[in-house]
């Protein structure tokens, strides 16, 4: 990528191309490998604070940024039109998905789903942090059909469309979250492309997903926002407003820097400089 070498991002770059293309393929792909659903049957939008983390870790999250800030192009104006019609597709498909999850309930043991739930974010978590580690990781899709087939209870099965439309708003506000958040960086582009450390903040939301893992798995028994905090901690040290400014002034102190001829030491030279002696850096 032009700014940052996302790992997940460059993956699906190299498969789908196109920027816009790209940005819808890193924000429905946790509907497409099923990590969104496996939030909802673990619980995790049971409360406010779970809505914001998934929407902003699941839907926004560093891919969704590193591909909004270093490869879409136009005005951020064009480019919140585009993300506003990607949100026209994210946030039905996502209330479809919340619509079915009570009917797979009736299907599955939650306490077994819930642990492989928790192991597809660590999953999520790893292939975020480090290219190499994600090689050797299975795909996410693998993960929850695994779960699904060790925790599935035939005989508790109901075949009835079961649906809850408290969970319904719930999965729709998690996706409008993460649209929400990805125009909000589209409308901040022209500063957030100088300001923000992308490799940072990639690394940061890597642990803030794995504080949810460990949050779904029971690891973490609190319901205080622990992952949200590390988010917002991260956002704060990967935003650097000096970093366009320091660009600027190490260009000056470089020019400043520059070693004099011979005719500006003393006004003239019987020896000038051609311009091919000098040194290829000057």
């Amino acid at each position: 990528m032009s700014v940052s070498q996302h790992p997940v991002a460059l993956r699906l770059e190299r498969q789908v191309g196109g920027a816009t293309k790209l940005l819808a393929t890193v924000m429905a792909l946790p509907l497409i490998d099923g990590i969104f659903p496996a939030l909802i049957l673990a619980g995790a939008l049971t409360y406010p604070f779970g809505i914001l983390e998934a929407g902003l870790l699941i839907f926004g999250g560093s891919a969704t940024v590193a591909v909004v800030l270093a490869e879409m192009d136009g005005s951020p104006r064009e480019r919140m039109r585009a993300i506003a019609l990607l949100g026209l597709i994210l946030l039905p498909a996502a209330a479809i998905e919340a619509a079915l999850a009570p009917t797979v309930q009736t299907a599955i043991d939650m306490a077994v789903f819930q642990r492989f739930a928790g192991l597809v974010i660590l999953t999520v978590a790893a292939k975020t942090a480090s290219a190499r580690i994600g090689e050797y990781l299975p795909r996410p899709a693998v993960i929850i059909g695994l779960g699904l087939v060790a925790s599935l209870q035939p005989a508790g099965a109901s075949l009835t469309f079961v649906t809850d439309p408290g969970l319904v708003l719930r999965g729709v506000a998690a996706a409008g979250v993460g649209v929400g958040f990805a125009m909000l960086v589209a409308a901040l582009g022209p500063t957030l492309q100088e300001s923000v450390d992308l490799d940072l903040f990639r690394f940061g939301s890597a642990v803030a997903l794995g504080m949810l893992a460990l949050s779904v798995l029971g690891l973490m028994p609190t319901e205080a926002p622990v992952a949200l905090g590390v988010l917002c901690v991260t956002a704060v040290f990967s935003f650097d407003p000096d970093r366009a400014s320091g660009t600027e002034v190490d260009a000056d102190a470089a020019d400043d820097d520059e070693p004099a001829t011979a005719d500006e030491e003393s006004g003239s030279s019987p020896f000038p400089i051609e311009e091919e002696s000098r040194a290829p850096w000057l």
